[in-house]
């Protein structure tokens, strides 16, 4: 699934030993065709994604995507970087194995991942095969790779890199035993993986956000979705409408909103108010 992969993308699909494996941005990636069809999430996809409420939402959906399109497992992942001598680390979601990272990890096989170092220097999608993709290793650990790929069932698959608004980079790999992804499937596989990426990183920053607030803060918040002025909250809490205004000033900032009502939508997204 990720770490021992084939980089190709071949004109009548995507299959396995078809294509030779050039580290080139144009063998590499997608086609300008596909590239022009990657935006084009299937419609269910696309809406079920944005109503998704919560990061276990958001896995049971990926669930749902690897099952459609024949596929054994996915990995969803923040790009890691260099110095990182651990893959488990960086994995945000997936349904492969405990035993199979603990594996991975304790063989050290992120150090010399030929899909790793590619992730880290491009954002095109590529297929991979776990027996082409190690034949690229330079560390002595190919046969330990395909064992480990090939004990789980992962023989090869596809890696999707993703990014959000802000620039945080990561991928979404599925990986099982069918041989072929076609370009169609390439291009719907590569606009989820930026759907599900930026979801599961706006609910951790949503978290964060609610570990943050304090309870005057998302009082005064409370009241403000109610529709109430300042004025009218400081003689609800007890509170001087300078307090008022301070509290709804911090949790402003501390949500990223640019003015009281962003701050109210975001908060009821979070979850923080009823």
């Amino acid at each position: 699934m990720f770490l021992e992969e084939r980089y190709e993308v071949c004109r009548a699909g995507l299959r396995p030993n078809a294509c030779t494996p050039r580290f080139t941005a144009e063998r590499l990636g997608m086609t300008e065709h596909l590239l022009g069809m990657a935006s084009r999430t299937p419609p269910h996809w696309a809406r079920r994604f944005a109503e998704v409420g919560s990061e276990r939402d958001v896995s049971t959906l990926l669930s749902h995507v690897t099952n459609e399109y024949g596929l054994s497992h996915y990995l969803l992942i923040n790009v890691p970087a260099s110095a990182s001598t651990e893959i488990s680390p960086h994995v945000l979601m997936t349904t492969w194995p405990d035993e199979m990272l603990r594996g991975y990890d304790q063989a050290e096989l992120i150090l010399g991942s030929p899909v790793i170092h590619h992730l880290r220097r491009s954002t095109n999608p590529f297929t991979y095969d776990m027996i082409s993709t190690n034949s690229a290793r330079h560390d002595g650990k190919a046969q330990i790779a395909i064992r480990l790929f090939a004990q789980y069932g992962l023989p090869r698959g596809a890696y999707f890199p993703a990014h959000n608004p802000l620039g945080q980079r990561g991928a979404l790999a599925f990986g099982g035993s069918r041989s072929v992804l076609t370009h169609m499937e390439m291009a719907e596989l590569n606009a989820i993986a930026n759907l599900a990426f930026t979801r599961v990183l706006e609910f951790r920053s949503e978290a964060r956000v609610s570990a943050s607030l304090s309870r005057r803060e998302i009082e005064c918040l409370s009241w403000a979705s109610a529709g109430k002025t300042s004025a009218e909250m400081s003689e609800i809490l007890g509170l001087s409408e300078y307090t008022v205004n301070h509290y709804l000033n911090r949790a402003t900032r501390k949500l990223d909103a640019v003015n009281r009502v962003q701050a109210v939508a975001k908060a009821i997204r979070a979850g923080l108010l009823n």
